[in-house]
């Protein structure tokens, strides 16, 4: 039976310049890119040289640590540059695209007459696979785990998330082979967490459907295993988005991989926030052409909680649908820290009067308004965490490496973006993503 989530902690970030639902053509890309380091914890073996001709599927390069996970090429044409670090760590494999659209063919099969050996085949062997990602440790799923359960979010709940009811309007055929898929995956149940006007999902036999009622963060993944099937020590979760679902079940329904996304332009560093389709890996100047506002602008791929910072010549990341740009915080104000600022937002009521009117939209900036700090007891980490830990006692394990503390603490049941909103709203401007990365690390180290 399935069950509705509530959440009463936890904080609506509104901000101006959501996108409007309308899908804006821009130019494909002449240059796209692979980033390994969008795949926490793999070392590419690489398939491919410079000057090399590659279909759209294509592999360029695999797990050193598990060959069968392969990663491939969006689109077809030459290796340009496989772009190097220190150390000769690959920084990005940067392909140059062709008007010729030659794509990898993949059998059409059904999934409800494979075996869960030939799902994983399939998902392998066409590069699917590394949308499916394992908690704990929010790393790649292993191929040769079997999960406890599979938790689907189709729940955007961060500041200005895409409009599922929008992007996924024509997929339910798609998503309801994708799920016929997952279903062979775990011996468990399929989870899916909706808001409550969703249209988009299509009705899927053996997959329970939940409505997600609250705050942000009750989009997030940690929060719905945590509400319907908490982790315990030596169990596994996989989890997934709802648009890369689709993308799965277009490659049973067509022998293809569909790399094309629809992205949201968001934030008000664009005239016009909208929708663009663009594929996977496209060059930031492509994506946001002709929208981007003059003047000094940070783009983000992804939310402005989670994601990456991009110029535009760096490309649209693996696993984000989303582009943000807002002011750059590169400005300050006389006495700002003792003056009234009523056009500011704060969780704190200290010279703010934000608390007065909750329903309005901020035009926020990048400036933190402070410098690191030792940490401060506020008791506002709680309030926007609905997770049953305690995240400051967490995060002070992992800064002393306390692996018994931090198993005690819940380490297994968070993820980086879990403590997005405890960093947001953190006087001492710590790192919190960093540091639950660096203890996950650990964790995966010394306990594997």
């Amino acid at each position: 039976m399935s069950q509705d989530i509530r959440i009463k902690k936890g904080l609506d970030l509104k901000l101006k310049g959501s996108a409007a639902n309308n899908t804006v053509t821009v130019a494909r890309s002449k240059v796209y890119a692979i980033k390994p380091f969008d795949f926490h914890g793999v070392i590419p073996k690489m398939q491919v040289k410079e000057g090399d001709t590659v279909k759209a599927g294509d592999i360029i390069f695999s797990s050193k640590a598990n060959p069968e996970i392969k990663f491939v090429s969006p689109v077809s044409g030459t290796i340009q540059e496989i772009v190097r670090g220190e150390k000769r760590v690959i920084l990005e494999v940067r392909i140059a695209a062709n008007s010729q659209d030659n794509a990898v063919e993949h059998s059409v099969k059904n999934p409800n007459d494979l075996t869960t050996e030939q799902i994983k085949e399939v998902l392998l062997a066409s590069g699917t696979w590394p949308f499916i990602k394992q908690r704990p440790y929010d790393v790649m799923a292993n191929p040769a785990d079997s999960p406890k359960a599979i938790f689907v979010t189709a729940l955007h709940s961060a500041p200005l998330a895409v409009d599922l009811n929008y992007t996924l309007v024509n997929k339910k055929e798609a998503l309801i082979a994708g799920f016929d898929a997952l279903k062979k995956l775990t011996a468990g149940k399929v989870h899916v967490t909706v808001a409550p006007n969703a249209s988009f999902m299509p009705n899927v036999s053996g997959v329970a459907i939940h409505k997600g009622i609250g705050k942000h963060p009750v989009g997030l993944v940690s929060t719905q295993i945590a509400k319907i099937n908490p982790i315990n020590k030596g169990e596994k979760v996989w989890v997934l988005n709802i648009e890369d679902v689709a993308t799965i079940g277009e490659l049973f329904l067509t022998g293809r991989v569909n790399f094309e996304k629809t992205v949201a332009l968001t934030g008000t560093g664009f005239e016009n926030p909208s929708y663009v389709n663009v594929i996977s890996g496209a060059q930031m100047k492509d994506v946001v052409a002709g929208n981007l506002k003059d003047g000094n602008y940070r783009i983000i791929s992804g939310t402005v909680l989670t994601g990456d910072k991009k110029s535009k010549d760096d490309f649209l990341g693996f696993y984000h649908n989303q582009v943000t740009a807002i002011p750059e915080g590169d400005d300050y104000d006389f006495f700002g820290w003792n003056l009234p600022r009523p056009n500011k937002f704060s969780v704190y009521r200290a010279g703010m009067f934000s608390f007065l009117t909750p329903n309005k939209k901020y035009d926020l900036n990048t400036n933190t308004n402070g410098e690191h700090r030792g940490f401060v007891l506020t008791g506002e980490y709680e309030k926007v965490c609905p997770l049953d830990i305690y995240p400051m006692q967490l995060l002070k394990a992992i800064l002393v490496n306390d692996i018994d503390q931090m198993e005690a603490l819940g380490i297994y049941e968070v993820a980086p973006e879990d403590f997005a909103l405890t960093e947001f709203v953190d006087v001492s401007k710590q790192d919190h993503q960093q540091i639950v990365r660096k203890g996950l690390d650990l964790m995966i180290k010394e306990v594997g």
